[in-house]
């Protein structure tokens, strides 16, 4: 199921990928694959916890210029419905923990498509301003960014 998208809140990208539904969500839930593609390249992105299950952690951290790796995202597990959904949020940490500093939840869909996979990732924000926020801080551009290194990687692996 879709979550719909109310657009004072929320922002999102979609892409139809063309590859199989099951190996885009292995690239998705594996921590070397997501690591390859989770953040636009050149930044390197590192996964230090992927526990891909209600309340397990997913936590990453970021080089945006080759030097020492920073934080980057703390997150909690809501839902895992395997090869449908994906749901985490940074304003929970792993173990259900509540976070100093919570952003958004994202909703991140997969259907079967006749050309491969339709991909929706949602970003649901509590008011307008972190929304309007998150767009400035460039969301379109990275998002389209990092759905476009997943498509192309699953692409690749699919031919």
């Amino acid at each position: 199921m879709n979550q719909k998208m109310n657009p004072s809140l929320d922002l999102g990208v979609s892409r139809i990928i063309k590859a199989p539904r099951h190996l885009v969500w292995k690239i998705w839930t594996d921590p070397s694959s997501f690591a390859s593609w989770w953040v636009p390249k050149p930044a390197l992105c590192q996964v230090v916890e992927m526990d891909l299950r209600p309340g397990g952690a997913l936590v990453t951290t970021l080089s945006e210029d080759g030097g020492a790796f920073q934080p980057h995202m703390s997150a909690c597990f809501l839902a895992v419905d395997p090869q449908e959904r994906i749901v985490f949020t940074d304003a929970l940490l792993g173990g259900w923990r509540p976070s100093e500093t919570p952003f958004m939840t994202a909703i991140i869909t997969m259907k079967d498509h006749p050309e491969g996979t339709e991909y929706h990732a949602l970003a649901m924000h509590r008011n307008r301003e972190i929304r309007d926020q998150h767009e400035e801080l460039g969301f379109h551009d990275g998002w389209t960014t990092v759905t476009d290194q997943l498509a192309k990687l699953a692409e690749e692996l699919a031919s």
